[in-house]
């Protein structure tokens, strides 16, 4: 990747020819390359980007991924400015806050997919607190030969189309033999209820992308060099459109010592799962062999990315298998241990929980506020368990025609490591295990809690926050100065990395305490995870799932910060 530094760059925003398939098509790129540069900035400095659009028939823009500026600095079309207009300029002025690895990309329709994106790495005022020889930034990322909006449509039409692995007879007789008929038949009836299978894993995955590292195919085996004896420091940077990946060097431990872009008491892992949007920064210190492969697989296991670490360019290391096909199980679905015959069955066909006692009635919630904020705001846990310990819903999820399931049995789960990654052998990295290397920044209790729902419906491919799309839901409100809790409960059967631009999202422990300081937070299926926000930033700011296609059909939501709201 060609490299810019300094604090004035020259960004040109094009297309250009790439060939990732044995096939050309033409891609989004950063001065002609993809990704794009990396652009190296210094804490303290005050850095000017100037950005052309040389596209003849599209606006763009450029988002500065987890980085504090002004909102109107931010780079998203309709909330922070206008877009750039093709033909036009567009400079970005901002004095950089922070230091760590971050990255930045197109906010404007399917650019990103298509190929404008680029790693972001910010030099520290005052030295590291750890020691490395040299680094090198690993760039994942996910390519598709198709229009991404013609991808967009496909899943619009066949949300399924990527799910090769479904269910057969003879997984249906196997179940049979191992559990019984009776549930066997039970736990396939629920299956259907919800409109999907235990694969459904990724809603895209390696039958259409390919999935590259640092612009390189599998083939192309992008190398980093180092010297016997050096340690290295690695900056893993999840640039996606869709995909989560599973990231081990065999034979080298790696010890994580930054998430997204803060530092953290170090970790040492086999393999960490990283979100799209996140970035993790992990130091290593190959010995013993001339070459070592970094393999990143997708989380449905059905491709991956792959680079070297090597002494010299040209050694190629065995690549591991991928490991074998995750299922998912009505625990991971937040179903665990329940009565599926009655509560199951509600939450499986989409249907909210029957009015209960006094506290939790489903469809009024009394004394939350549903409409001033956007969301269900309280000053204890929002709607949080019914009497009878199940979770609470927003009434405007009742019937509606976006949501397909509602997660009854939730919690936390920061120390687990994830679908597909449990009992592996291998030391996983979880939230659990991570907590940053400085007390809360802040240091004040959240003064009221906002409750906000992930939600979806499988076949309509709809993606909302509490059963409304984006277009149809007001501002969350937020008063400048003030510390909140955002609690998210996640009520669909994917996984979605939630994105609040302008902020830092301080994830709670499962105490309710400071843990972990991140820009992105990761909401595995039967989840609810809850943040901190100190709401320092005036404007208008977005905050959405980074799952691109997920975003673009609906699961975004408008957060105003307001003097005195």
């Amino acid at each position: 990747m060609p490299v810019l530094s300094g604090s004035r760059f020259d960004l040109a925003i094009g297309r250009s020819a790439v060939d990732f398939t044995g096939r050309a098509r033409l891609a989004t790129t950063v001065n002609g390359s993809l990704p794009g540069p990396l652009l190296r900035f210094r804490e303290g400095d005050t850095v000017t980007l100037r950005v052309a659009n040389r596209l003849r028939d599209a606006m763009t823009s450029i988002h500065w991924h987890g980085l504090l500026l002004p909102a109107n600095m931010d780079g998203v079309p309709g909330l922070s400015f206008d877009g750039i207009a093709p033909g036009e300029s567009w400079e970005y002025r901002f004095d950089v806050r922070q230091s760590g690895t971050y990255w930045y990309h197109s906010h404007s329709m399917f650019q990103e997919q298509a190929g404008l994106y680029g790693a972001l790495v910010i030099d520290p005022l005052e030295p590291a607190p750890y020691h490395f020889d040299r680094e090198h930034v690993v760039l994942l990322s996910d390519w598709t030969d198709m229009d991404p909006a013609a991808l967009f449509r496909r899943m619009k039409k066949d949300s399924a189309y990527d799910n090769w692995y479904r269910p057969t007879v003879g997984d249906f007789v196997r179940d049979a033999r191992a559990n019984g008929f009776g549930q066997a038949l039970r736990e396939r009836a629920m299956w259907d209820r919800m409109r999907m299978t235990p694969s459904d894993i990724s809603d895209i995955n390696g039958h259409t992308y390919t999935y590259l590292l640092n612009g390189a195919a599998p083939a192309g085996n992008w190398t980093g060099l180092f010297r016997p004896g050096e340690k290295l420091l690695l900056r893993f940077i999840n640039a996606s459109a869709m995909t989560y990946f599973d990231v081990r060097i065999p034979g080298l431990k790696m010890t994580v010592v930054a998430a997204d872009g803060q530092y953290i008491h170090p970790v040492t892992v086999d393999e960490f799962r990283i979100a799209v949007a996140e970035t993790f920064d992990v130091l290593v210190e190959p010995a013993g062999a001339d070459a070592f492969a970094i393999f990143a697989q997708d989380s449905g296991r059905t491709g991956y990315a792959r680079g070297t670490l090597a002494v010299r360019h040209g050694l190629a290391p065995p690549v591991p298998a991928l490991d074998p096909r995750p299922l998912l199980t009505m625990d991971d679905m937040g179903h665990g241990g329940m009565d599926h015959g009655a509560h199951g069955a509600h939450a499986a066909m989409g249907q909210a929980l029957p009015a209960g006692p006094a506290g939790t009635d489903h469809s009024a919630h009394a004394g939350m506020d549903h409409s001033a904020h956007g969301g269900h705001v309280a000053h204890g846990a929002g709607p949080g368990p019914g009497a009878d310990g199940m979770q609470a819903h927003p009434a405007s999820e009742d019937g509606n025609p976006l949501v397909d399931m509602q997660a009854m049995s939730l919690a936390p789960k920061l120390d687990d490591p994830g679908v597909g990654l449990r009992g592996n052998g291998r030391t996983v990295l979880t939230y659990g295990a991570m907590r940053s290397l400085f007390d809360d920044p802040d240091g004040r209790e959240p003064g009221r809690e906002v409750e906000l729902h992930l939600t979806g419906h499988m076949e309509k491919f709809a993606w909302s926050f509490d059963g409304r799309k984006f277009m149809d839901a007001e501002p969350l409100r937020l008063r400048y100065g003030e510390r909140l809790r955002i609690s998210l409960v996640n009520d669909t059967m994917m996984s979605h990395p939630i994105h609040l631009h302008g902020m830092w999202s301080d994830v709670e422990d499962e105490g309710g305490g400071f843990q972990l300081r991140k820009h992105t937070v990761d909401m595995p299926p039967g989840t609810k995870r809850s943040f901190r926000v100190r709401a320092d930033a005036l404007g208008r700011w977005a905050f959405h799932c980074h799952l691109l296609y997920h975003m673009e059909a609906g699961m975004m939501r408008e957060v105003r910060v307001e003097e005195g709201a």
